[in-house]
């Protein structure tokens, strides 16, 4: 019976270290993720996706064109930023328009796909948040570390409050058998 007692202690130690240490990833990841979810609903978070002028590829100009146009109304906006190179296109054929990302300060250029009208300049904060959720604003390698370590801890945690839960009961009823 003692290796039970020496069992619970050794797991509730254990439980409280990984915990506390799970417990910030948690903290971050649940505030985050919470974000993310209300990101199509939260003008702050991403920019609203505009609507374009016509659903159909073929009246559009070509990507090179919009690219462009979304790079010389950026760089007018925002002098400062004619370094900043194109990350991405998101184009979004239903909408009738094109999200031009960019590499530095997470900004996003809407330009009509048809008329290549600017119809929107903004940041995008669900893409720090996004890094911020997944660890990756740090590094991929904590990415992978951190996301693993919060998997593991999580299992080790239910495994152990299973016991913590379990192992009592057991040790009781023993005791009570016993007399």
């Amino acid at each position: 019976m003692k290796h039970y007692i020496k069992s619970l202690r050794n797991f509730r130690k254990y439980h409280r270290f990984i915990g506390i240490a799970v417990a910030a990833l948690v903290f971050v990841s649940a505030i985050t993720g919470i974000l993310l979810s209300l990101k199509k609903d939260i003008a702050f978070i991403q920019p609203p996706t505009q609507k374009g002028s016509s659903k159909t590829l073929d009246t559009w100009k070509p990507l090179s064109e919009l690219a462009t146009i979304a790079t010389t109304a950026f760089v007018k906006v925002h002098p400062d930023q004619k370094e900043n190179k194109i990350d991405k296109m998101d184009v979004r054929p239903s909408k009738g328009t094109v999200k031009v990302l960019f590499k530095k300060g997470y900004w996003e250029v809407q330009v009509d796909g048809t008329s290549g009208e600017v119809k929107s300049i903004a940041r995008r904060h669900s893409d720090w948040i996004e890094q911020l959720h997944d660890g990756s604003i740090i590094s991929d390698w904590f990415k992978i570390l951190s996301m693993n370590f919060l998997g593991i801890g999580l299992l080790i945690l239910m495994i152990s409050g299973v016991w913590l839960w379990y192992g009592p009961k057991r040790l009781r009823a023993y005791r009570r058998n016993r007399k």
